[in-house]
């Protein structure tokens, strides 16, 4: 069986990643599997390094989609988030689509263009996984396709952390690091001005941004308005941020909404405990003051990263407590055996 993965993103950052875990898992099998998305040379280059073969696009079109498939003739459509599952549908003929949400669309949860358009995605899938119980509820018609859903939350793999962590011989002083994109669902200028916060009370802050994104720009602007210049540090992207985030005091996420971030999983895995806005999937990984720390204010946050830079048995409870949730719920072979379901009932349909 041929399985074409479909992609919206030139970037390489969460729903990315999945899509590579899928394809390693599958490698030992008679499932092969190929990436196909607009080409940028962070994708080529992230790809190549992981021996996945790309069919790159010079943007997700229909008529761009329909080339790919008629020359790669795939038995399935693994379409990842509502425009690409939106454009597989258009374009798939016969061959069946498996859609793949990975975050609570903010803009799906009412009436809107998009969720509009995702009920023919919707209504053309075999079979649809989400990836939280809140980005399947928060989209407005979920109910229409109760009887094809299902949660399925992410995994990294293990193994392949911890061997990267290894690659990185260098060491990193970061109070506190963030990875993902520099979007609006991210919520950076939040992030910066929550530097600003932290920096009354810790002078020396040292903060890491890893990645970059449409608001950088903007971002960079509004730390050197709030004189941070000197303790934010922008990275930009970085293809293995693994040992930055296991020497960073702590993670930060300050999302307005989230599937389950793949790099929550990667910071519990590392034991460096999350600080998070209660996000959507955020909420299925974190207990307050257990395992990390969920905040609704600034002011909830900037408590708890202070209360874990200078408590030193508070930072190790919520480290070890991380590490010993992600082993619970780290079911790898559980999430490959899912997927395989998937494509079979999605073939057999």
């Amino acid at each position: 069986m041929k399985v074409m993965h479909v992609l919206n993103s030139r970037e390489y950052t969460g729903a990315e990643k999945v899509v590579c875990q899928i394809i390693h898992a599958f490698h030992d099998t008679d499932v092969e599997m190929v990436y196909c998305s607009p080409d940028s040379e962070n994708i080529q280059m992230m790809l190549k390094s992981q021996g996945v073969t790309f069919l790159p696009m010079e943007k997700l079109t229909p008529k761009e989609l329909k080339r790919v498939i008629r020359s790669e003739k795939p038995d399935l459509i693994h379409a990842h988030d509502m425009r690409a599952s939106f454009v597989s549908a258009l374009c798939c003929g016969k061959i069946p689509v498996i859609s793949h949400i990975h975050n609570n669309a903010y803009d799906a949860r009412g009436l809107s263009l998009k969720s509009v358009a995702y009920l023919l995605a919707g209504f053309r899938a075999k079979h649809i996984l989400w990836v939280s119980n809140s980005s399947y509820e928060g989209y407005l018609f979920h109910k229409l396709f109760a009887k094809k859903s299902s949660v399925l939350y992410n995994i990294i793999d293990e193994k392949e952390i911890f061997q990267k962590l290894s690659e990185d011989e260098r060491k990193y002083d970061f109070d506190m690091i963030y990875v993902g994109r520099l979007t609006y669902q991210k919520d950076p200028q939040r992030l910066i001005r929550l530097c600003a916060r932290l920096k009354a009370q810790k002078p020396d802050l040292k903060v890491a941004i890893v990645g970059s994104g449409e608001l950088e720009e903007e971002v960079q602007g509004l730390s050197e308005e709030l004189g941070l210049t000197e303790m934010v540090h922008f990275l930009g992207f970085q293809p293995n941020p693994i040992k930055m985030i296991h020497d960073s005091v702590a993670l930060i996420l300050t999302s307005r909404w989230e599937g389950t971030p793949m790099c929550a999983l990667e910071a519990m895995a590392l034991g460096t405990p999350v600080v998070s806005t209660p996000s959507d999937g955020m909420k299925d990984l974190i207990d307050t003051d257990v395992n990390g720390c969920l905040g609704q204010t600034d002011e909830e946050l900037e408590d708890s990263l202070l209360r874990i830079f200078r408590d030193e048995a508070f930072r190790q409870t919520l480290s070890e407590n991380a590490q010993k949730k992600f082993r619970e719920i780290n079911d790898a072979e559980g999430y490959k055996r899912a997927i395989m379901e998937c494509y079979q009932r999605g073939r057999n349909a």
